[in-house]
């Protein structure tokens, strides 16, 4: 079955030109999530009725969808990555040398980061930057040196903490920008506005995968490399695209963190996020083996997963059982996958 952003793989999908794809298609394109997407109701409407009184406040509600806007968001990433075939360990890291770079940024008493706006702007643009460019540099050692993508980025999951750590003499960087702050404490109409940038940057995604070019040559990219070379697609510069992209929405990710808790500390920002985002991923219905993606199931496994963990540890469920259930969730998804491929 065709899913979002997928209609032809290969050969076909390198050469056929952009074109649009309906969105009865779209919707009906998550037949791959449906199973997923079948439990997050289920979970929803079990919520609903033994936890009513929680789950239904609108606190509760935006609790969960701060908690899973992250996610999210560095998911949407991976998704592009895992599509061509690759992986990225690195997103952590990114988040944490991000959300660092941008601490050091906004308490620097130097020109031009002490110029008000000006200051706050660059602690926006520098970290997230900073984050792509090192998400260039996974991108050179998978292409330029033809190295495994787990452990091309595996060098930065194990470095990049330092890196963070370095840069703040491993120490927390406390900063008050209530401006600033906005884009994790925003709350426009009384939704979190990272919720409205999660849901901006799956909308963008899910548009690019199903009616761009670039959707079809990383679909192509992850279905067959070889075939979709042959076929004139640029397999060197969409590789170095998507790794580019994961360390981007790593570094915006970095700065939501920061943001919320009005403080950088590099030994925390990110924590088991590379595990997070790949479990959503594939849970979402994303195939591990790269040829197949769907976004808009990235955001269902993400919801699927924080909700989980919400209704284990609201039943009393001791948060280390809530993550072995977790990942008893992803097996089951994965076999699901290789079931279908089969």
């Amino acid at each position: 079955m065709a899913n979002v952003g997928q209609t032809r793989t290969g050969v076909d999908a390198a050469t056929a030109p952009a074109e649009r794809v309906p969105w009865r298609r779209t919707v009906t394109g998550l037949g791959q999530t449906s199973g997923t997407l079948g439990a997050l109701l289920v979970l929803i409407l079990y919520n609903a009725i033994a936890n009513a009184s929680t789950f239904l406040d609108w606190d509760a509600v935006t609790i969960n969808l701060t908690q899973v806007a992250t996610i999210a968001i560095v998911a949407v990433g991976m998704t592009l990555v895992v599509a061509t075939g690759g992986i990225d360990l690195s997103v952590g890291a990114l988040m944490a040398i991000s959300g660092a770079t941008s601490g050091l940024i906004l308490l620097s008493t130097r020109f031009p980061f002490d110029v008000p706006f000006l200051g706050g702007t660059l602690a926006y643009v520098i970290p997230v930057l900073v984050a792509g460019g090192f998400g260039l540099f996974n991108g050179w050692l998978v292409t330029a040196f033809r190295i495994q993508p787990i452990i091309a980025t595996l060098i930065l999951f194990l470095a990049g903490r330092g890196i963070a750590q370095v840069l703040t003499d491993g120490k927390l960087k406390v900063f008050k920008e209530p401006d600033w702050q906005y884009l994790g404490l925003g709350r426009p109409l009384e939704i979190p506005f990272q919720v409205i940038v999660m849901l901006l940057i799956v909308a963008v995604a899910a548009w690019a995968m199903r009616a761009t070019a670039f959707g079809r040559y990383v679909l192509a990219i992850g279905g067959n490399e070889a075939a979709a070379r042959l076929a004139g697609v640029p397999v060197t510069r969409v590789k170095l695209a998507v790794y580019v992209i994961s360390g981007l929405l790593a570094g915006l990710a970095g700065l939501i963190v920061i943001a919320i808790n009005g403080s950088a500390d590099a030994s925390q920002i990110g924590e088991n996020m590379e595990l997070n985002a790949i479990a959503a991923v594939a849970v979402g219905g994303t195939s591990l083996m790269g040829g197949r993606a769907t976004i808009p199931g990235t955001l269902v496994g993400a919801l699927f997963i924080q909700l989980v963990r919400y209704t284990l540890l609201t039943e009393g469920v001791d948060d280390a059982v809530a993550r072995v259930i977790t990942a008893a969730t992803i097996i089951v998804a994965v076999l699901l996958q290789r079931r279908r491929a089969a």
